[in-house]
């Protein structure tokens, strides 16, 4: 078994920051495999993008050693069928024939039938004494292998792949089989069906920075509302999430969050949603991140100072969205106020609302924001350009002279 990203290309611009999120992504997977993480080994992980064409090659390869029957299963909308396409292993029927007969691919219009009864490297066949029934089967009969076979439609609409579609490879070797995505989660009932397409990142977001003050809430397309409960702190949020955001005050966004109010911003609740929103609970910035926010202070190639002389600490958190995205949050806390509890540790809180408490968790921040930052502005300045007004009107003023 693999597990495969798809749509990588969204967690970073660029390949290389995406493989260095690896050791990130596998402690993230073991995390949610719960008890059993610590048995699975998680060498098999790839991070694959069908647009940018990242690792597409390496899990092709593998499909085709491996053999057998290769089972793509996933959620609706996540990029099965596109990549399906582009790691199945075309050509190998060519290349298995090609190998038998000794001859080069100018001789692949021969009969096929005779050649067929030769392939016997990796075919699959029925035991002896064995039949299949094609009544019990929970899958369709397989397509007949074909160079160029009809591969499944690429859509942006949700159950597309209706049915398990097989597709043959290699002269028998094996075959690739996509099954219809798994339901998302349910957040797009409450969504206006129009905009119902909307919660699907299908590309990069490149997320503007919000600041939240005490008494401030950030409300995401009227579905999400999250509200700061610690006093006095004010946390930075990023939105990597295909939905318009804004912050505004509490008071406010109550009112448009469960629409006993008019709004000028554009909301994708349906109108019976906002009875519905819950608490979906109180979520600490409980990770430490001052090492990677604190820019210059920590660099090695700048002051290079040590995080416990610093008096200040960078706590953060990455909230997710059920089938939607994240949102990053961030939060500076000085150490003198956090001595002062009798804890001696303090940690930002936030309270999110969502529709029925549902569709919202947490985990430890991907710091997605500095993977994909402006770069930094030079501060050297050419010398500025003379003006030439005054030298065109001396050098006039010379002609003149000279023809007077």
């Amino acid at each position: 078994m693999s597990f495969i990203i798809t749509r990588s290309d969204l967690l970073a611009p660029q390949k290389e920051q995406v493989d260095s999120l690896m050791p990130y992504l596998q402690d993230i997977l073991r995390n949610a495999l719960g008890s059993l993480g610590k048995d699975v080994r998680l060498g098999n992980v790839r991070c694959v993008s069908a647009k940018r064409g990242w690792w597409t090659k390496q899990v092709k390869d593998e499909i085709w050693e491996r053999g057998g029957g290769g089972w793509m299963v996933g959620k609706v909308n996540v990029g099965k069928s596109n990549l399906f396409e582009c790691i199945f292993p075309k050509g190998g029927r060519d290349k298995i024939l090609a190998k038998m007969e000794g001859t080069s691919l100018r001789y692949q219009h021969q009969d096929m039938g005779s050649l067929r009864s030769q392939a016997t490297i990796g075919a699959m066949e029925v035991p002896m004494g064995r039949s299949v029934n094609a009544q019990n089967s929970l899958l369709p009969p397989a397509q007949p292998e074909l160079r160029y076979p009809i591969m499944p439609t690429v859509s942006p609409l949700p159950g597309t792949t209706a049915s398990p579609i097989r597709i043959p490879f290699g002269n028998g070797k094996g075959e690739l089989i996509d099954l219809p995505g798994l339901a998302r989660g349910g957040l797009e009932d409450h969504v206006i069906e129009s905009h119902r397409s909307h919660l699907v990142m299908r590309q990069r977001v490149k997320p503007e920075q919000f600041v939240i003050k005490p008494g401030q809430s950030l409300l995401i397309a009227g579905l999400i509302r999250i509200t700061p409960t610690t006093p006095e702190v004010t946390i930075l949020a990023y939105p990597f999430v295909p939905l318009l955001a804004h912050v505004t005050s509490t008071e406010k966004a109550i009112a448009i969050h469960t629409q006993t109010q008019p709004s000028g911003v554009p909301i994708i609740a349906r109108p019976e949603a906002g009875q519905k929103m819950n608490l979906a609970g109180s979520f600490e910035l409980r990770w430490d991140v001052t090492r990677q926010r604190a820019g210059p202070l920590t660099s090695s190639s700048a002051a290079a100072l040590s995080t416990r002389v610093l008096p200040f600490v960078v706590y953060s958190t990455d909230v997710l969205v059920e089938g939607c995205g994240w949102i990053e949050l961030v939060s500076q806390v000085r150490k003198k106020d956090m001595e002062s509890t009798s804890s001696g540790e303090v940690c930002p809180a936030v309270d999110i609302w969502s529709p029925n408490g549902d569709y919202i968790a947490a985990r430890r921040p991907m710091n997605a924001w500095l993977l994909g930052k402006p770069g930094p502005v030079s501060s050297s300045r050419t010398r500025p350009r003379r003006s030439m007004k005054g030298v065109k009107k001396s050098l006039k003023r010379k002609m003149q002279n000279s023809s007077s």
